[in-house]
């Protein structure tokens, strides 16, 4: 497959529209971690919750109340409030959420394996507001159900997406982690979404954090990343769904052909979350260590304009295979999730020459 070629003048197009954007740092993505428990096990769980957490669900009213500058500031529908854990799903009180977001001007989604999302679940919540849902499915029936810990979890997680697919005025999107059991089975994988009417797709890798970073056997070789990012931009070619690369990694000659736009963090310029103890941060997938904050003595808004700088000033990322790279100021170092640290270097480099 011939990849597109290169355009240098975009490319500094887009690093002056990515350096306005951190200037300017509108806060529009927020996530809000409301559960650390979980009905499934994943090998690859980033933040390793358990079915049974030892920290307990965040009351929704205390979330609700950190909200209260955001919602003076911007304007109503500008900001999308993604609920994420854990599971979601398991609290009792998600529809009632949802619907007090949507009273307080503020658009809200899901992100879930879909084991709880059946008929009735799925019309509660659209009658709450919901606007956007993200579904997990990891490769064919076998293979997702081996890395998610459960015999239904394939067949669960298909039905939702049938029920989301098919509802008018609902966005949402399929999300592949994509490792060695499954990489040879995207290409059947897409014929089933397909299929089964479901047009947007969304790979990504698997971070070597939390269960994840001690089973070597979920990374990807390099031959075998470059193998996802080619099938990637041969589909978006073709046309039938609607396919991208997340926004984990700049990868170099394949920009151009695996995105709607180029590689762009977001962490801390224009997404922010809230943890399950209030801790204030950027992306909820970065190192903890990186918290800049907590609703419990600080004003969200006050952290988010004089904090994050770590985030909109990545030199610091300048550092081991990024030291002396010709790429950094179109990489910026890749994604900051791919940090273990603050002045460590980068886990792992998705470039190709």
């Amino acid at each position: 497959m011939k990849t597109p070629k290169r355009s240098p003048f975009k490319r500094w197009l887009f690093r002056i529209f990515r350096k306005n954007e951190t200037a300017i740092r509108e806060l529009n993505y927020l996530f809000w971690e409301c559960t650390w428990r979980c009905n499934l096990s994943c090998r690859h769980c980033g933040s390793d919750c358990q079915s049974e957490a030892h920290v307990p669900d965040m009351p929704f009213a205390d979330f609700l109340l950190a909200l209260d500058p955001l919602e003076k500031r911007y304007p109503r529908d500008t900001v999308i409030i993604a609920i994420t854990g854990g599971e979601p799903l398991l609290r009792k009180d998600l529809a009632a959420c949802g619907k007090a977001l949507r009273e307080h001007g503020f658009r809200w989604g899901i992100v879930t394996n879909g084991m709880l999302y059946d008929a009735a679940r799925h019309q509660e919540l659209v009658a709450a507001g919901l606007s956007s849902v993200t579904v997990s499915l990891d490769g064919l029936e076998e293979t997702h159900n081996w890395l998610r810990g459960h015999p239904e979890s394939y067949r669960r997680a298909m039905n939702a997406l049938r029920l989301i697919a098919h509802t008018r005025g609902l966005s949402y999107d399929v999300v592949t982690c994509v490792h060695q059991r499954n990489i040879g089975e995207l290409s059947r994988l897409k014929e089933e979404l397909i299929a089964n009417g479901i047009r947007y797709w969304r790979l990504f890798t698997i971070a070597p954090i939390g269960r994840a970073a001690s089973n070597d056997t979920l990374q990807l070789s390099r031959p075998q990343l470059e193998e996802m990012l080619q099938f990637i931009a041969q589909t978006r070619q073709e046309g039938r769904i609607n396919i991208t690369f997340s926004c984990e990694a700049y990868t170099g000659k394949y920009e151009e052909s695996i995105r709607d736009s180029y590689f762009f963090c977001r962490a801390g310029i224009n997404i922010g979350s809230v943890l399950i103890d209030g801790s204030i941060s950027a992306c909820p997938n970065i190192n903890r260590s990186l918290v800049q904050g907590n609703i419990y003595q600080d004003d969200l808004m006050e952290v988010w304009d004089n904090k994050f700088q770590a985030m909109r000033d990545r030199e610091w990322m300048r550092c081991g295979p990024c030291a002396k790279c010709k790429d950094f100021t179109q990489c910026l170092g890749g994604a900051m999730h791919l940090h273990p640290a603050l002045g460590q270097p980068v886990l792992r480099c998705y470039k190709f020459s």
